[in-house]
């Protein structure tokens, strides 16, 4: 019989000369009868809630998940502030004409009959141009400063200095002169009136997840959240004077009324509840008002501590022009557009094209058109489109769009047609 301590054995050696001390079972199993892995959890979805959009681009929303939750109202409101709001130039030219008519009156079987004179007001031209593709820049998203008169949670506004207290009727007034003034000028709402800029876009002391999580945690029943996009860049005020002396130019001795209109630019959460959606429907709040019932609601909105509360104080801001400043001087300023095409090569405006101009700060990177440069490209076609009494209410989206002067269309008419001379 074999040592089986002798040291010249190695260790699988040991294994194999030892004896099996214990039975066992070996089970063989086919390669067919392994059972399928699972497969692999579904991708990741962002919650999508519930909401609906009005004529004039509104969006509101009810969703039940968005009321409760501050982070997911939050998150919807930075999804819906990356689609641009709609900016659409309207010019309305009018003139009044008096007219004559003869008017008939039968009394105790006599008619007698009379001349009397009557005003009206007749369109003579009414076209709209999509502003819109001059967007550069946004969203930028702000916040009223706590000295600003706005609504923070009930019906009327209120101001946070230092604690938040009714707003006083001076203080209404001012914010809504400022407001008008800054519209108007084309001034971003960080913007002071004599044009300087404050450091900071969200001059509030919360930030806007904060306002969605006060919001959220409010029991009021018919309270709301307003989220506003605003433009900023262009002196509109400016700009309407100059479009009414190019069309005067032309000889029209009429009414021009130019008006800048911004749409999608609005965003209300309101309560899941019945008479939350039923006050969204402009149908049944028209009969809501035909009964009477809707100044009662007014009254519980108003004056008892669960009806309504209001916040707007956030919002988003997009640019029309961007200032930028050079980190190292230029060596030669670009303060003309290359081109006056429409529509570059790669597909984008020639607007989004950085370049460098000289400001009043010096030298600065400027990304967008100002006023001066979008009314010097689109001054012949306003001027075209008022001669030949426009109306349309399709948007001009390009200078390209517009109908053509019919005089461009004869032969010879164009300096460069001309030979022999």
């Amino acid at each position: 019989m074999q040592d089986y301590k002798d040291e010249n054995l190695n260790a699988p050696a040991l294994d194999k000369l030892q004896p099996v001390k214990e039975p066992h079972i070996s089970i063989d199993i086919k390669h067919n009868d392994t059972p399928q892995s699972e497969p692999p959890p579904p991708p990741f979805a962002p919650y999508e809630p519930e909401f609906f959009v009005k004529s004039d681009g509104e969006v509101i929303s009810h969703d039940h998940h968005l009321n409760e939750d501050g982070e997911a109202l939050y998150r919807f409101l930075l999804a819906q502030s990356a689609i641009l709001p709609t900016y659409i130039l309207n010019i309305h030219g009018t003139h009044n004409e008096r007219r004559t008519r003869v008017v008939s009156r039968t009394e105790n079987g006599k008619t007698t009959q009379r001349t009397e004179t009557y005003t009206v007001t007749v369109t003579d031209f009414n076209f709209q141009i999509d502003l819109s593709s001059y967007i550069v820049h946004g969203p930028i998203f702000w916040s009223y400063p706590d000295e600003t008169a706005a609504y923070r949670g009930l019906m009327v506004r209120q101001v946070n200095t230092p604690t938040r207290r009714k707003a006083t009727k001076d203080e209404i007034t001012a914010f809504k002169s400022e407001d008008y003034f800054r519209v108007n000028g084309g001034l971003a709402p960080w913007q002071y009136s004599d044009g300087s800029y404050s450091s900071n876009h969200q001059a509030s002391s919360k930030t806007p997840r904060a306002w969605a999580d006060e919001y959220a945690a409010s029991p009021k029943l018919l309270k709301e959240f307003v989220y506003r996009k605003v433009i900023y860049g262009w002196n509109t005020s400016k700009l309407t004077e100059a479009i009414s002396s190019a069309i005067a130019q032309t000889s029209y001795t009429g009414h021009v009324q130019s008006t800048f209109k911004l749409s999608n630019a609005k965003i209300s959460i309101r309560p899941d509840n019945r008479l939350s959606r039923t006050l969204s429907s402009t149908l049944y709040k028209v009969l809501l008002i035909i009964t009477l019932i809707y100044p009662f609601i007014l009254l519980f909105k108003r004056f008892n501590r669960h009806g309504g509360g209001r916040w707007e104080v956030v919002g988003a801001a997009y640019g029309l022009k961007h200032f930028e400043q050079l980190e190292s001087p230029p060596k030669e300023s670009n303060d003309q557009l290359k081109g006056n095409d429409n529509v570059n090569a790669e597909g984008r405006h020639p607007c989004h094209i950085p370049r460098v101009v000289e400001t009043e700060h010096g030298m600065q990177k400027l990304i967008g058109y100002r006023e001066g440069e979008w009314f010097k490209e689109w001054e012949p076609v306003i001027k075209r489109c008022a001669a030949m009494r426009l109306t349309s209410n399709e948007p001009l989206k390009s200078v390209k769009e517009a109908r053509a002067d019919p005089m461009g269309a004869l032969e010879g008419y164009g300096t460069s047609n001309l030979e022999g001379y």
